[in-house]
């Protein structure tokens, strides 16, 4: 029999997006907060930039939602950017109250410049912010006596009323909880809650080479499409400029801050490039940045490019960047006198589920958050240091919304014991690990930062074939963290594939050599789930 717990609100991820909505609802909710390994395991903790916020005065809220408009390429929402940037102030003043420590100087709070922006307006904790939100979350959450904790747990799969048994799909249809595999035990677990909330971030794993941990495998996306959710703007993948390229570095993110403070991209014989391709040379927007850093590696036929901030004083590199002069110095690069080899590797997920200003998803009582959603502020590319931002204003947002509807909820439904009993031990885990690069590999080779027609015909034929094989493996054996990823990635592949096939222009983040010229009148890619789609089912459970 399956373990069984029951909350006012599960939130499925630990990320800032979820703990700060965890806290949120602690006053007036039970919550369950699920992690699929420790609570700092999550891409939170990994975020280097900071926080985009309006706190000059000779800045404005305006230029703010300006600035995000024109990074996101025609494709923003107008009403989101004001909706974000007008509780961005809001946002900082509750990060503070919570512990966090943002950097000051003689002036008051110290603030950076990123690609993209117009103004300083990033507050930033040395180059280690997700660290500092992402810790102080974590304290404040475990202290908490409304919040649960689970950690080692992944979702497998939301449970809603037409999807249990002998309920027909177009009914009354809501979110009831989830089914949850419980790394510990090895079991299955059942969480009923009339509220869920996906905050389990991007899908960046997708990719071969990437910046984020090993957690960014579109969970929430992936089932959010099978619960019947729209899906938007899949093909707007950010790729971030500048990765370390070393064999040690496993993609250790180089901040675009490096840039903001006058780092300057080189060739292998120290030309500088970037000004060839825009006028904001180092600072403009990161696909415009990651295309040319792409263009000149194909064209020289190199591994990397290079990051210089050698010309600045040491003591300025220190303070500002302590993490990176650290990791660069173990690995035998002194940031203070060299260059930092640098590549592209996949970042951010700009589309996701689709959302209202609550945070709230097509099904009734599901909240998608952070990453995992499509609010429609980062348009065709995201404006650096707006994702914390996001995460922040959302969290309050469908915390709020939750509060205000929880009287209208329906009672908690009868979900049924996850069946284990007609599948089997694997004894082929090498199918997995196979699939898995397999899959990996043809989404850098085919659906990269330059795409082509033929290439993603190439990559959609090849995910057909890998999601097959994956449904018929998730079908007979047991179920384990490496397939749930692997099953959610195989959905979010497609999802990618044919969202970037139906755009036929290159916009923002999607650029493809068959077209390469901008539509006059743009539009959001959504995709529609089927209602008969016979792989995206349930597994059976007992009756």
């Amino acid at each position: 029999m399956s373990a069984r717990y029951q909350h006012d609100v599960l939130v499925i991820g630990s990320g800032a997006a979820g703990l700060a909505a965890a806290l949120h609802l602690a006053p007036t909710a039970r919550v369950a907060v699920l992690s699929k390994g420790t609570l700092d395991a999550g891409s939170t903790n990994w975020a280097q930039g900071g926080v985009a916020a309006v706190t000059d005065p000779a800045d404005s809220e305006y230029e703010h939602v300006q600035d995000t408009l024109h990074a996101g390429a025609g494709l923003s929402d107008e009403r989101t950017a004001w909706h974000v940037v007008c509780h961005a102030r809001e946002a900082i003043a509750q990060l503070m109250h919570w512990g966090v420590q943002f950097d000051r100087d003689t002036h008051g709070l110290h603030l950076t410049q990123e690609g993209g922006h117009s103004f300083r307006r990033v507050l930033h904790v040395a180059d280690a912010t997700g660290r500092a939100v992402s810790s102080n979350l974590i304290r404040e959450a475990e202290r908490t006596p409304s919040i649960e904790i689970f950690q080692d747990r992944v979702a497998i799969d939301l449970v809603t009323t037409s999807r249990l048994q002998g309920v027909r799909r177009g009914g009354d249809n809501r979110c009831a909880g989830a089914y949850v595999y419980n790394a510990e035990t090895d079991d299955v677990e059942v969480f009923a809650a009339p509220c869920v909330i996906l905050a389990t971030g991007g899908a960046s794993k997708v990719y071969l080479y990437t910046s984020n941990p090993d957690g960014s495998t579109g969970d929430g996306i992936a089932m959010a499409w099978r619960a019947g959710c729209r899906i938007a703007n899949m093909e707007f993948n950010q790729f971030h400029p500048t990765c370390l390229f070393h064999p040690h570095a496993k993609s250790f993110l180089i901040t675009e801050a490096v840039r903001g403070e006058g780092g300057r991209l080189l060739l292998p014989d120290g030309e500088r490039f970037m000004p060839r391709f825009d006028a904001r040379a180092e600072l403009a927007p990161r696909d415009v940045v990651a295309r040319a850093i792409d263009h000149e590696m194909k064209r020289l036929g190199v591994d990397c490019v290079y990051l210089d901030i050698s010309h600045q004083p040491a003591a300025l590199i220190r303070k500002h960047f302590p993490n990176i002069f650290a990791t660069c110095a173990a690995l035998g690069i002194d940031i203070t006198r060299e260059p930092i080899p640098v590549v592209p590797a996949a970042h951010y997920t700009c589309g996701g589920v689709v959302v209202d200003l609550n945070g709230a998803a097509d099904v009734p009582g599901l909240y998608a958050i952070g990453e995992t959603s499509f609010t429609g502020l980062h348009g065709a590319n995201r404006l650096a240091s707006n994702s914390l931002l996001e995460c922040m204003v959302y969290a309050k947002s469908a915390a709020d919304h939750i509060r205000a509807t929880r009287g209208s909820r329906h009672p908690s439904v009868d979900i049924p014991d996850w069946d284990a009993s007609r599948v089997t031990d694997s004894d082929e885990d090498v199918v997995i690990s196979h699939n898995w690069h397999e899959l990996r590999q043809c989404m850098w080779d085919y659906v990269g930062i330059v795409r082509t027609s033929k290439r993603l015909e190439r990559a959609l034929h090849r995910i057909e074939l890998l999601r097959q094989e994956v449904h018929d493996y998730y079908s007979n054996y047991k179920v384990k963290r490496d397939l749930i990823e692997l099953r959610n990635l195989i959905n979010v592949a497609e999802l990618i594939v044919r969202s970037a096939r139906s755009r036929r222009e290159s916009r923002g983040l999607h650029y493809t050599l068959d077209f390469p010229t901008p539509l006059a009148h743009p539009h959001d890619t959504i995709l529609y789930p089927s209602d008969t789609d016979p792989l995206d089912v349930l597994r059976p459970v007992a009756g």
